[in-house]
């Protein structure tokens, strides 16, 4: 196994020095910046866009790849208590090398469409479930469409282990026109550092085909900026495979500005 020490080191150290006395507090929960989807849909007739960039770099050598998705947007409304519909939508430059010759593709990936269905809460249980489910329809452009309609699907768990940590995992099944599909997993741990400052760790990766497996790391950071608004940023680092990323957006919730989203 391959492991970018050097590149976990540096996150690790960035991501200590933010820790301090934790109050885990949060007023909008949000599907990004990590890879975990969360445990909870969003309020009743609210609509909650979440948005941001990402550069992404892989391989090494005479094989690389690098994209740039701005912007990567998911669109989340609340249809009834527990059931959310939800409308991912991305514009991407690609650019691939692989020894002298070289592809570069830039338009609209595949547009993605689901619902987000939370099957267990209560006031007196920290556990949370919920399940997700995408139709990715073969509709972007030429160079960036998939050609084929695809599906991604996670199951969603959350537990709060004190009112300072929290812990989220998801385990999923992908199918993008593979032999088999993938088998994805994720674990994310949050801390709340102030009632609008937290920090999250999350290991994840995926079994392509059933065959090869990729585990990589990232972490980060959410700023509440206003009750219903928030900032992110987060970078990662493949652990087995040549990768690293970048990534920052916003988070906004409309139909809440003047109550907390919990509601």
């Amino acid at each position: 196994m391959l492991i970018n020490w050097t590149a976990l080191r540096f996150y690790l150290v960035i991501l200590t020095v933010l820790f301090s006395s934790v109050t885990y507090a949060q007023t909008i929960v949000t599907d990004r910046p990590d890879q975990t989807e969360a445990s909870s849909t969003v309020p009743k007739q609210s609509l909650q866009i979440e948005s941001g960039l990402i550069a992404q770099f892989s391989g090494s050598g005479n094989s690389r790849a690098r994209s740039f998705t701005a912007p990567t947007t998911l669109f989340r409304y609340g249809v009834i208590k527990c059931l959310e519909l939800r409308f991912v939508s991305e514009l991407a430059l690609q650019h691939w090398e692989e020894g002298r010759s070289s592809v570069r593709t830039f338009g609209i990936n595949d547009l993605q469409v689901g619902i987000k269905v939370q099957l267990f809460r209560k006031e007196d249980n920290a556990t949370e479930v919920a399940l997700m489910s995408h139709l990715v329809m073969p509709s972007g452009s030429s160079g960036q469409s998939n050609g084929m309609f695809g599906t991604v699907n996670k199951l969603c768990i959350s537990h709060g282990l004190s009112d300072r940590i929290g812990l989220g995992y998801n385990v999923g099944y992908n199918y993008l026109g593979g032999r088999y599909g993938d088998l994805t997993y994720s674990l994310s741990v949050a801390f709340g550092i102030t009632d609008k400052l937290g920090v999250f760790l999350e290991p994840y990766g995926s079994w392509n085909d059933f065959d090869t497996v990729t585990t990589n790391f990232d972490g980060g950071f959410t700023y509440l900026i206003k009750d219903n608004l928030q900032y992110d940023f987060s970078i990662g680092v493949g652990l087995d495979n040549r990768m690293n990323f970048i990534s920052t957006g916003i988070s906004w919730n409309i139909a809440t500005a003047s109550k907390p989203v919990a509601e």
